[in-house]
C-alpha cells in the first residue's frame, strides 16, 4: 500500500548534507517527493511509497548523515499526491 508523510526535522539539519543525502535514499527506496531547507534551520520532507521503505527512510531521519544532529522528528500521515520523483526543493 502506497503511503505519504510530512516529515519535519529539527536540530543540526542544514549544511550537513542531508538534503542530498535524503535525496539518495530517497532514490535507492524508490520514494518519491521533495526535501527542503525551511527558515528556522530544520527540513520540510515530504515522502510518497510503499509502507517498508517508508519507515525505512523515516527511521533513517532520526540519525541521518554524518554530522548531522537530529533533536526532533515529527512525522505525520498525508493524503497520496503521486509525485512522480524525488527533489531538493529551495
Amino acid at each position: 500500500m502506497k503511503r505519504r508523510y510530512k516529515i519535519i526535522i529539527k536540530g543540526k539539519v542544514q549544511g550537513v548534507g542531508f538534503r542530498f543525502s535524503a535525496q539518495a535514499l530517497a532514490n535507492k527506496l524508490n520514494l518519491t517527493g521533495f526535501v527542503k531547507n525551511l527558515h528556522n534551520q530544520s527540513l520540510l520532507i515530504q515522502i510518497e511509497g510503499d509502507d517498508e521503505s517508508v519507515n525505512k527512510f523515516i527511521d533513517w531521519c532520526t540519525i541521518g548523515p554524518l554530522f548531522a544532529v537530529i533533536d526532533e522528528v515529527i512525522s505525520e500521515e498525508q493524503d497520496l499526491m503521486d509525485y512522480q520523483t524525488f527533489e531538493i526543493k529551495r
